[in-house]
């Protein structure tokens, strides 16, 4: 009796050591995981599921050695219900070679959504790593000029660009060209939804679709550091930079910004959220 009652008392107790050592673990590993994500760690991309809490952590190609190996162990200490680690093909890059095509000198991207400035001066987002290397674009390849960057974004707080078409008299439509004589009315701005079916349009590969997986992302390009991004499973590949993300039913989700794989393997690419973009430049669809 003697010995079952010292068992009785010391399992309880045996049981509170055991789990006080796994709540320390876990709080070190969360410390490890912020510190890890204000590091900036090239090649990663850190966003956020918003139904279940947990934190996306996406490292390409470049991530390896005792960085990877502390992002595994840590993640895996916190559980798979605080935190997901996931490898992803090639590297993060910006998809900033070259909707529509729109060049300047060597530079070709796409063009995002035409909109209205808040003076009522006709103009088009793009992202903001094409706004910051040229200041005029053309719709043609060493092409006049036909229109102006009024401002860019990039790297930062968002990755997105306001240009002004240079002819007061343009009307450009509401509209995403994705090919073949065909087109989607664009008629309303929407923020991302977790598992939302997205298309992406673009001026090198065309049109894609994919699911929404992540808000609220950083990427930490080899550029720079970028904030408040979308993380989808839609490809992307350089020249389609600054294309349109949008919905079947017309609504403007996104800017293309970056990410990594292709249109051949798959990979996970990141845009910039128009109604972030809209807000900041103050114009309107």
């Amino acid at each position: 009796m003697a010995a079952a009652a010292l068992v009785a008392v010391l399992l309880p107790q045996a049981q509170a050591e055991r789990s006080e050592p796994r709540s320390t673990r876990t709080s070190t590993a969360m410390a490890t995981l912020t510190e890890l994500r204000q590091d900036r760690i090239p090649g990663t991309a850190w966003a956020t599921d918003p139904r279940t809490g947990q934190m996306v952590v996406t490292a390409d190609t470049t991530v390896t050695g005792d960085t990877w190996d502390t992002l595994e162990t840590t993640v895996r200490t916190l559980g798979e219900d605080v935190a997901r680690l996931q490898r992803s093909p090639g590297e993060l890059r910006l998809f900033a070679e070259g909707g529509d095509a729109i060049f300047a000198g060597s530079g070709r991207c796409s063009l995002g959504f035409n909109v209205t400035t808040e003076d009522g001066t006709p103009g088009f987002l793009t992202a903001g790593h094409c706004g910051v290397i040229a200041a005029q674009w053309s719709d043609q390849q060493d092409g006049d000029p036909i229109a102006t960057v009024q401002e860019a974004v990039f790297p930062g707080e968002g990755d997105f660009a306001l240009l002004t078409y240079d002819d007061p008299a343009t009307a450009p439509e509401s509209v995403v060209d994705i090919g073949d004589n065909r087109f989607v009315p664009i008629d309303r701005a929407a923020d991302a939804e977790i598992g939302q079916q997205v298309f992406r349009m673009g001026s090198t590969t065309g049109l894609f679709d994919g699911q929404v997986t992540g808000l609220e992302a950083t990427v930490n390009y080899p550029e720079g550091t970028v904030t408040g991004l979308i993380q989808t499973t839609v490809c992307a590949e350089p020249g389609d930079s600054g294309g349109s993300l949008f919905t079947e039913d017309g609504a403007a989700v996104g800017l293309t910004s970056g990410g990594s794989g292709n249109c051949d393997s798959g990979g996970v690419t990141f845009f910039q959220p128009v109604t972030t973009a809209l807000a900041a430049v103050n114009a309107q669809l």
